[in-house]
């Protein structure tokens, strides 16, 4: 008799492991409020129409179906529902303090810098008088976000403390994304940023590859690209290793996934944030594969389900994700994209907004048009692939 598998979740994010759970022959309850969700879609899964942080009713249903494993991709949202669950029966996974740790950017930057884990200078708010206490012990730039959102949703960098208005903006732009309605203003990070990509088993926590980003920079800091390896020296890779290590030791993973977004400062790699899930934006579900031969996700299924991960990498190869430039109006016209699929390195052309559909600029990762995947024999050569790809693929924005 296969087992059972739940996953929160149902959106694009989440396809890549409905689909794996399903090839592997298990019998696939997928939880999401949304009836028409793409991966209801998938031939035989369970489908239980419920809000991925309806932590009372998910549990409910883990037990009428009799689950044996609990997990989700890419999000953050449904961390305390899988905790919720694993605990109630008996399940591998994170428990419900790392949870919280691992979704809420103010707890979990308490438990980075009681565990002497390099962090930016921040301060917690919860309010405006609060704010602007906490700015007085800044210098310029600083970041303010949500202390509990994703996507690059709500994430605002002032640059001028003589500039009242945009100091008032950048709180104005953040608080709408707080579901809790506490920020964070924490130091600007100067440096390469990266990713770590990790799987903890047993306790032991195994890097499986490192991910280098690019960003749009001020304001929003949204990603517009990613690539793998890093390209950074090896001394310095090892220290981004070791500090994600420490991250993930200290917020508590034991058994699961993470990924670890770090910038490199001249002081050496400081934490930017902990997922305590598989990376999003196509990174672990697609470059990761691409680069090592490691199933990130088929991982995380056996993880869940108490079984042993294949963890080992099966050869090194470079991989890269870039996304469409644009700017806000209605996207008239997309040409090349058939002639371009057949190029060197060239694995994925996804359209995200379509013709007919109207844009804004990047302001957070759902804005984005569209991406261009590739593989390649090192990074380097990926990324051209992909660049090489964007030039051809000619889109009109009116």
């Amino acid at each position: 008799m296969s087992k059972t598998i739940m996953i929160l979740g149902a959106s694009i994010l989440q396809l890549p492991a409905i689909e794996k759970a399903r090839e592997l022959g298990l019998h696939t309850v997928v939880v999401d409020r949304n009836p028409n969700a793409i991966g209801f879609q998938v031939e035989g899964i369970e489908r239980e129409t419920i809000s991925t942080i309806d932590t009372e009713a998910i549990v409910a249903a883990a037990k009428r179906h009799k689950i044996d494993g609990i997990m989700t991709l890419a999000t953050d949202m449904p961390m305390r529902s899988v905790a919720a669950v694993a605990r109630e029966l008996n399940l591998v996974g994170i428990d419900e303090d790392t949870a919280l740790k691992a979704t809420n950017k103010a707890e979990m930057r308490a438990a980075l810098q009681a565990n002497h884990v390099p962090i930016p200078k921040f301060y917690k708010i919860s309010n405006e008088r609060e704010y602007k206490e906490a700015v007085k012990q800044f210098h310029v730039p600083f970041i303010v976000k949500p202390a509990d959102s994703s996507g690059s949703r709500g994430i605002f960098e002032v640059v001028d403390l003589n500039n009242l208005k945009l100091i008032e903006q950048a709180y104005q732009y953040c608080r709408p994304h707080s579901r809790g309605g506490d920020m964070i203003v924490e130091e600007y990070m100067s440096g390469p940023e990266v990713s770590v990509e990790t799987l903890c088993v047993h306790g032991v926590c195994h890097v499986i590859q490192i991910t280098d980003k690019l960003t749009t920079g001020a304001p929003h800091y949204v990603e517009m690209g990613h690539s793998q390896p890093t390209r950074l020296r090896r001394e310095v890779a090892q220290q981004i290793a070791e500090v994600a290590k420490a991250a993930n030791k200290a917020i508590g993973i034991d058994n699961g996934p993470s990924h670890t977004e770090i910038i490199v400062t001249s002081e050496g790699p400081k934490i930017v944030e902990l997922g305590a899930r598989l990376g999003g934006d196509n990174i672990t579900t697609h470059l990761v594969p691409l680069s090592t031969g490691v199933n990130m996700v088929e991982c995380c299924i056996k993880i869940a389900l108490g079984e042993e991960p294949d963890i080992t990498p099966k050869f090194h190869k470079g991989s890269a994700i870039r996304y469409f430039q644009q700017h806000a109006g209605t996207i008239k016209s997309i040409e090349g994209i058939e002639e371009t699929r057949v190029d060197r390195g060239v694995q994925q052309i996804r359209i995200v907004h379509n013709v007919g559909e109207t844009i804004t600029e990047i302001v957070d990762s759902g804005s984005r048009m569209g991406f261009v995947i590739a593989q390649d024999d090192d990074a380097k050569k990926a990324i051209t692939d992909c660049e090489n790809a964007l030039r051809k693929i000619k889109i009109r924005i009116t």
